[in-house]
C-alpha cells in the first residue's frame, strides 16, 4: 500500500520536524537522503520511520530490506515525499531518527572544537565534515547555536555527523575552565592578535573557541584562551567563514602532530 495524501497525518507528523521546538517536543529528527540512511545504518543510529518512492526501494533493495528489519517503514508517493522533505528535490527516502547525537566528547580530548552562538548550520555541518576529517575529537555548541541536528547541519557534514562526538552546553565558558584544568590550552582567534596561528604548539591538547559569524566570540570567552591567535588576511579581507577558519586551524594541528 502507497500512501498518496498530503493530508495523511504521518506527513503533518514529519513535517513538523522540519522546526527546531517540534524536535526539541519529539525528541527526533529527519534524515534525508540516501548517503545520510546509509551512514545511520553504519552506526547502528536508532530509526523511528524510513518513508521512501517505489522508484527508491526499487533502486536500493538492500537498504530498503535494512529499513524493513528495524524500524517502520512506509512507501509514499514522489509528491507525499516531497511535502514531507526540506530539500527542493528530495532524492527518493527520508527517515526519522531518534534525537540523540553521537557520544559526548571527551573532556581530555587532544583536539576538540568549541563554538559559540554559530546561527548558519552550513557553517556548522562544514566543520563537523572538516573536524572529522582532521581527526579532532569532537565539537561543543553552545545553546544558542543552530541545532546539532537541522536538517541543513546533517547534510553539509556529509554523513560525518554520525560518527564525530558532539553535543551542546548551556556554558562554554565553564566548559573551558574544565578543559584547562584537564590539561588543555585554551585558544582563541582575533583579528588583531599578535600570534599567528600556525607559531603555537598543537602538540599540546587543546580546545579551539569559535565565535558567532558577524560577532566573533564573546568578551568573556575571548578572556578566557591561553593565546589569541590570527589568521594573516590581505587587508581588503574583513574575516574568513567560522569552518574555513576551523578548518586551517585544524589542519595546522594535524600537520605538527605528523598526522597528515
Amino acid at each position: 500500500m502507497i500512501l498518496t495524501s498530503t493530508q495523511n497525518p504521518l506527513v503533518k507528523q514529519v513535517r513538523r520536524l522540519h522546526q527546531a521546538k517540534e524536535r526539541q517536543q519529539a525528541q527526533a529528527f529527519l534524515i534525508e537522503g540516501t548517503h545520510l540512511l546509509q551512514e545511520a545504518f553504519a552506526v547502528q543510529h536508532s530509526l523511528q520511520l524510513v518513508c521512501a518512492t517505489e522508484a527508491w526501494q526499487e533502486q536500493h533493495p538492500t537498504l530498503w530490506q535494512q529499513a524493513i528489519d528495524h524500524t517502520r517503514t512506509e512507501l509514499v508517493t514522489e509528491k507525499v515525499l516531497a511535502a514531507m522533505a526540506t530539500t527542493v528535490t528530495p532524492d527518493g527516502v527520508i527517515a526519522v531518527a531518534d534525537r540523540t547525537t553521537t557520544s559526548q566528547p571527551s573532556l581530555t580530548g587532544k583536539l576538540v572544537l568549541a563554538l559559540d552562538r554559530l546561527q548558519d548550520p552550513g557553517n556548522l555541518g562544514t566543520a563537523i565534515r572538516t573536524a572529522a576529517a582532521a581527526g579532532a575529537d569532537g565539537i561543543w555548541t553552545s545553546t544558542d547555536s543552530v541545532d546539532l541536528d537541522h536538517p541543513k547541519v546533517l547534510r553539509a557534514s556529509a554523513g560525518q555527523w554520525f560518527r564525530l562526538p558532539m553535543a551542546t552546553t548551556g556554558d562554554l565558558l565553564e566548559l573551558a575552565h574544565t578543559y584547562r584544568s584537564n590539561g588543555s590550552q585554551i585558544i582563541a582567534t582575533g583579528m588583531t592578535a599578535a600570534v599567528d596561528y600556525w607559531q603555537i604548539d598543537f602538540t599540546k591538547p587543546t580546545l579551539i573557541l569559535l565565535g558567532n559569524e558577524g560577532q566573533g566570540l564573546s568578551s568573556e570567552l575571548m578572556g578566557a584562551a591561553d593565546l589569541i591567535v590570527k589568521i594573516p588576511m590581505q587587508s581588503t579581507v574583513e574575516s574568513l567563514n567560522v569552518s574555513i577558519t576551523a578548518a586551517l586551524i585544524l589542519y595546522e594541528s594535524r600537520r605538527q602532530n605528523n598526522l597528515l
